[in-house]
């Protein structure tokens, strides 16, 4: 498998299968036998600001024709007012799952496990849903500029893995709000106990300056980026936004 390549973008249906393909996502997928799909669905604010459901209607097309492995779609949402299967209808992924067969986990209430790192600034203790450990994972983020984090991309969609029951509150209200203390190192701390282990990132459009709003990139950007290195995906984005990595602590 390549560290990270990218492919310019023609649609989803011809797009994602050629950069899956081209990547080495076969090898990775023929050897694990459950895939947890995670998708960028912090709000309920459509494509771009979230993962549009055709593309990942175009990852569960060509997995299943490479794989029998049980796949599931899991996110934990990180609005305020808005609960994970509220945005799971208003995106359109509730359609998705009835049309492909492939269930929705909500990550937010999902069963945890408790991990300890005492090298973990941040989070020498944590608390995960336990599907992110029995599925491989594969990060389904959208290229985004992000207002404390620099750019959002394949190791900050982690974010939406931690439970609003143990993270929330102190920092804002959303429901990971924790995360918003020291965000760099919360961004490493959390992918030292876990990361993806193959990223798909749509930057068919790209935000420009802000994650919940503001212009998209103009011209859009055009562009798949893929890999099993999710690092090298979000410094490759990093550089599609106009932006060095190396001034991204979290990337460095």
């Amino acid at each position: 498998m390549t560290p990270c390549m990218t492919l310019p973008f023609a649609s989803y249906v011809d797009s994602v299968p050629e950069i899956l393909d081209q990547s080495g996502a076969r090898a990775l997928v023929n050897a694990c036998d459950a895939i947890l799909l995670k998708p960028n669905l912090v709000t309920g604010d459509a494509f771009p600001i979230t993962t549009h459901p055709d593309c990942v209607r175009a990852v569960i097309t060509w997995l299943k024709s490479e794989t029998n492995a049980d796949i599931v779609i899991g996110e934990g949402c990180g609005d305020m007012s808005k609960e994970t299967d509220d945005i799971y209808a208003a995106l359109g992924y509730t359609s998705l799952s009835r049309e492909t067969g492939v269930p929705l986990v909500d990550l937010n209430t999902a069963p945890l496990t408790r991990r300890e790192n005492p090298s973990c600034e941040v989070f020498p203790e944590i608390y995960l849903p336990e599907i992110a450990f029995t599925h491989t994972l594969i990060s389904l983020p959208v290229l985004k500029a992000h207002s404390l984090a620099d750019i959002t991309g394949s190791l900050k969609n982690m974010i939406g893995l931690a439970p609003p029951a143990h993270y929330s509150g102190q920092f804002g209200t959303w429901k990971k709000a924790l995360f918003h203390n020291r965000m760099h190192q919360s961004i490493m701390d959390l992918n030292t106990y876990i990361t993806p282990a193959f990223t798909l990132m749509d930057a068919s459009v790209g935000m420009a300056e802000y994650h919940l709003g503001g212009p998209t990139c103009d011209p859009p950007v055009n562009t798949l980026i893929a890999g099993h290195d999710p690092k090298a995906v979000d410094r490759k984005a990093a550089a599609l936004l106009g932006v060095d990595w190396r001034a991204i602590p979290h990337l460095r």
